[in-house]
């Protein structure tokens, strides 16, 4: 088995009876990103669930640090940061509150990252710091949702279209965002359809798992 800091070893998950993909592996080490590409239906969303925890592979093993993520449970799931389609904002609070409450609960004592006010200024949202959520456009929920990798300071960013609704800046900007969380030593997966620019990101083609294709 890989001595990477993160390592998936012949991975495989399904969808109702029908074998997503299978025999699966790839490396991560500290500085690394991946980008996960491939067309709909290949199970991108599915694959990137299954790397930072939140469902099971049917075969195959992930590990962090070398143990096994299932064997490490929580202790692994606090070290990712994951950005799904759904940008997870409360709307009836305010673009800080919503910070400062992602801070509160979902930070280990000690491993904080950037406050709220510098977390919106870097992502363009300053202005709108005492703004309810609900009333920010969907370009803006949703770089207040990634303004959450700035507070919660986690090693491996998990990162699913995450430029979904951005303009041309704003994708530059959090392009930035992930270059410079590479610089610092952090870890990311990326799944996107958009063009981005990012020196170092490598490719990785999840077609030439897939056994069955629509």
């Amino acid at each position: 088995m890989s001595d990477a800091l993160f390592a998936v070893h012949g991975l495989s998950c399904v969808r109702g009876d029908r074998t997503l993909f299978a025999g699966l592996s790839l490396t991560l080490d500290a500085g690394e990103a991946v980008h996960v590409r491939g067309p709909n239906g290949l199970g991108k969303t599915t694959l990137l669930r299954a790397l930072c925890g939140l469902s099971r592979p049917m075969r195959g093993e992930i590990r962090w640090r070398g143990e096994r993520i299932s064997d490490l449970a929580e202790e692994f799931t606090a070290e990712v940061a994951y950005v799904g389609h759904l940008n997870g904002i409360q709307g009836e609070l305010t673009a800080a509150e919503n910070l400062r409450l992602a801070s509160r609960v979902f930070t280990r004592r000690g491993c904080a990252g950037q406050s709220e006010g510098e977390a919106l200024a870097r992502v363009g949202l300053r202005a709108q710091a005492d703004r309810p959520a609900r009333h920010l456009s969907q370009g803006q929920k949703r770089r207040l949702a990634l303004a959450r990798l700035l507070v919660l300071r986690r090693p491996l960013w998990v990162l699913d279209e995450p430029f979904t609704a951005l303009d041309v800046a704003s994708v530059a900007s959090l392009s930035s965002l992930i270059g410079e969380h590479m610089a610092a030593g952090g870890l990311a997966l990326v799944v996107s359809h958009q063009a981005f620019d990012l020196p170092g990101i490598r490719d990785f083609e999840l077609a030439r798992y897939c056994r069955t294709r629509r």
